[in-house]
């Protein structure tokens, strides 16, 4: 129940944050926000801000801070570093996809193609889209799992969808 709670209390606080969203673009609603502040620091790591105020449409799936917890102690501030900028933006263009996909349109491609659904990201590999529960469930590369706690926020070159959980692309 106490999460159930969290979980509402950070929805209705980036929901209020970004009523304003469709002026700003992604990178401007998620700097807006501080569940995205680790999300915001990586894209400025990665030198990848540019390229989401572009013109799109982007389709991104972002991590809250508190997914960016849950990978194991060390992973974030090593990715950070400017010597991991190449495995940062591997793992940061892993979360975004090319045009713009609303949660309809998402499950009705869930839906349409017997439960599960591929995305290529700019990443250039793919995530699986499925449903569970109701809810849209990404997973990744590596059978990892992230559901979408939040989906649709409006931002003026695409949308974003808050999950869970880092998702990762394959070690290459």
């Amino acid at each position: 129940m106490k999460m159930i709670k969290i979980t509402l209390v950070s929805a209705l606080m980036l929901l209020s944050a970004t009523s304003f969203a469709q002026d700003e673009n992604i990178v401007g609603v998620a700097a807006g926000n501080d569940n995205f502040s680790t999300l915001v620091t990586a894209v400025k790591a990665a030198d990848l801000v540019g390229t989401l105020s572009g013109e799109g449409p982007f389709t991104v799936f972002a991590p809250t801070n508190d997914a960016f917890t849950k990978l194991p102690e060390g992973t974030v501030a090593g990715l950070l570093k400017p010597e991991s900028k190449a495995a940062l933006t591997g793992v940061l263009t892993y979360h975004v996809v090319a045009g713009k996909f609303e949660a309809a349109a998402v499950i009705d491609a869930i839906k349409s193609n017997d439960g599960m659904f591929k995305v290529d990201t700019v990443e250039g590999s793919t995530i699986t889209l499925s449903l569970e529960g109701g809810n849209v469930i990404l997973t990744d590369a590596n059978g990892n799992k992230s559901t979408v706690v939040i989906a649709d926020v409006a931002a003026s070159n695409g949308v974003i969808h808050a999950i869970d959980t880092v998702v990762m692309p394959a070690s290459k």
